[in-house]
């Protein structure tokens, strides 16, 4: 879902005690440096602003919030897994030097062995890795953003060249 205006800062995990408390895990790499007064919070494909009335930030890039008019857990329980936004005019200005690996969004994608795959449009956190999606001969194809197979990064033309381990592409295309 494109949200033109707005990005993307998380989105909660799941809710804290019984006076609607929720815990927020951010995608977004400097959660400090956000203005959280009031948020946008995805529902049923719309983004619908809330006020924030306190909040607590943690080291493991979580927080707890609560919210204006949600009092209750079972309140609370309704935006659990909802995706959180901020408008782009709340975006923290970055330095000229700053590259983030959402900025891949967007950046062409050219593999060792299969050349172009197309158009990174979506970039997914794991546990472990960052996880790329591309549309390659009309199929969804997925692969890790890892150093290991970054070959290099022009952010100049927006192209990402790699190198996958063999087979992995083919997963997709069978």
């Amino acid at each position: 879902m494109d949200h033109q205006g707005y990005f993307r800062i998380g989105y909660f995990t799941k809710t804290r005690g019984l006076k609607g408390e929720l815990q927020l895990f951010f995608d977004f790499d400097d959660p400090d440096s956000l203005d959280l007064d009031s948020i946008y919070i995805e529902i049923d494909r719309q983004l619908v602003p809330f006020f924030v009335t306190s909040y607590r930030l943690q080291a493991n890039q979580t927080g707890y919030f609560f919210i204006e008019e949600i009092d209750h857990i079972d309140q609370a329980q309704d935006i659990v897994h909802k995706n959180v936004f901020l408008p782009d005019s709340k975006k923290p200005i970055r330095n000229e030097d700053e590259f983030y690996i959402d900025d891949l969004k967007g950046f062409e994608v050219i593999e060792a062995t299969h050349g172009r795959l197309g158009v990174i449009d979506q970039i997914d956190e794991y546990p472990q890795q960052y996880i790329a999606t591309v549309l390659f001969n009309s199929k969804q194809v997925m692969f890790p953003l890892s150093d290991d197979f970054i070959t290099e990064v022009d952010e100049h033309n927006k192209k990402l060249h790699i190198s996958l381990p063999e087979g992995l592409i083919d997963i997709y295309l069978d």
